[in-house]
């Protein structure tokens, strides 16, 4: 099932400094979905707002609470966590959403990414790494799965093996990636490796905060809102 421990020794815990990031946690496996909430309470910098056990009962509290982060299985009786995303980022535009689940489909993967999802995570999660994978989320982070990051590659190159366009298609527009200066090319290939901002600084030599200011400028420039994004964008068009 889950590896998870307590949460209460995961990193930058504790104090009464911070507002505790809000959480909304859907799973329709009920000893799970308690076994969770429970690790999650015994952080101080999680607090539960609401639980479900299916996509139209995550809605309802998506919407009346406005969570800040909303932890997402799969697996859910009638709609599936994937195909629920877009009715849940818009019943809580600015919170994030972490796939949970057990599903290493690369097709699930790719839907969760391409729907809006900040991350896809396996159960097999340890409790720390989940800890850690919430709050760098909440940086807007990326967050997936080491065990999926292959998969998502190969995801992504599957879709350039399909057949060529038919011949007289018209014109396509300029790609905007043609935008970018060097130095942002050379950041993109690095997010879309799965690197943190401290990441890409150690590998390039420069500022974390230099970093930050390019990653800004490449989301606006190719006219994307997340790094999650941003990586499936790169990954399409070979960049690495």
């Amino acid at each position: 099932m889950t590896t998870m421990q307590s949460l209460s020794g995961a990193d930058g815990g504790g104090g009464a400094g911070p507002v505790p990031i809000r959480l909304l946690v859907v799973d329709d496996h009920t000893l799970f979905r308690r076994g969770l909430i429970a690790l999650l309470a015994a952080d101080a910098r999680f607090d539960v707002v609401a639980e479900a056990a299916d996509a139209g009962e995550a809605q309802r509290h998506a919407q009346a609470l406005q969570p800040d982060l909303i932890l997402l299985d799969n697996h859910l009786p009638g709609v599936n966590g994937v195909d629920a995303l877009k009715g849940l980022k818009e019943s809580a535009p600015r919170a994030r959403v972490l796939m949970l689940t057990v599903s290493e489909d690369e097709r699930d993967l790719a839907a969760a990414l391409r729907n809006g999802a900040q991350g896809y995570l396996l159960k097999t999660i340890d409790s720390e790494a989940l800890a850690a994978s919430i709050v760098r989320s909440m940086r807007g982070e990326s967050v997936v799965s080491p065990e999926m990051t292959a998969k998502l590659v190969a995801a992504f190159q599957s879709l350039h093996a399909a057949p060529a366009a038919p011949a007289a298609a018209p014109a396509a527009p300029a790609d905007p990636i043609q935008t970018l200066s060097p130095r942002e090319r050379e950041i993109l290939a690095h997010i879309a490796r799965g690197a943190s901002n401290k990441e890409i600084a150690r590998a390039l030599d420069i500022a974390e905060t230099t970093v930050k200011i390019h990653v800004q400028h490449i989301l606006r420039k190719l006219g994307l809102s997340s790094r999650v994004q941003a990586a499936v964008y790169a990954t399409e068009r070979g960049v690495n």
